[in-house]
């Protein structure tokens, strides 16, 4: 039947596509291997908070547990170019690495821009969103994705948010931020009671930030 002929002779070019690829594959794999050290890296469950804060030359931050700037546009929007609350002008983007840990969570906050965290290392992260329409909501980002978790996450500008637990990530976001002007700490009974549903979640965060030099301000 020409059908199965057909059939039969794209299945056969197919295998042989596979076939090739593999073999080039293969081939890059024992070139890889070939040219790095003997000494295996360290899996990334090796690192402790405390070696990635140096390897990484973060600084404690005072809503992000420990940060460091990675990029700051150097072009920028000039003033009267973006709509309030952006209209003195904004750098066109920013990104940077935040690590958080238990004794190191993030505080609540908020920042005016828009960002997208993405995930790197470390224990899923839970974060409480509370939108400028009153709903709350819980979020995890993680390597899980079968399971539901996101490598990546829209945080829309000014969504409070706070978070727990040991996790490297990073954010980028848009237009760049100015710390002084776009970074603003939550107050904790008002948000409370303004989102009842997560308000022991709030407290219990809140509560579990003992480090000073974490608390200290930094840059943002």
């Amino acid at each position: 039947m020409r059908y199965s002929r057909s059939h039969s002779l794209l299945r056969r070019r197919l295998l042989k596509g596979v076939a090739a690829a593999g073999a080039a594959t293969g081939l890059f794999s024992l070139r890889s291997n070939a040219q790095s050290p003997t000494r295996e890296t360290p899996m990334s469950d090796e690192l402790t908070s405390d070696e990635v804060v140096k390897l990484l030359n973060l600084e404690p931050n005072a809503p992000c547990g420990f940060v460091r700037v990675t990029f700051l546009s150097k072009q920028s929007v000039a003033p009267g170019g973006l709509p309030a609350p952006f209209s003195d002008g904004r750098p066109l983007g920013s990104a940077l690495y935040f690590l958080v840990t238990p004794e190191a969570p993030v505080r609540l906050h908020r920042i005016r821009n828009d960002q997208l965290y993405h995930y790197y290392l470390g224990d899923p992260l839970e974060l409480f969103l509370l939108h400028s329409n009153g709903r709350a909501e819980r979020v995890i980002v993680g390597p899980d994705i079968r399971g539901g978790q996101r490598v990546q996450l829209l945080i829309p500008g000014n969504t409070f948010h706070s978070r727990r637990r040991w996790f490297l990530g990073a954010s980028t976001e848009w237009p760049g931020v100015v710390p002084k002007e776009d970074v603003e700490l939550g107050n904790l009974d008002q948000l409370a009671a303004d989102y009842p549903a997560v308000a022991s979640d709030l407290r219990a965060i809140a509560a579990s930030v003992k480090n000073p030099a974490a608390a200290s301000v930094g840059p943002r």
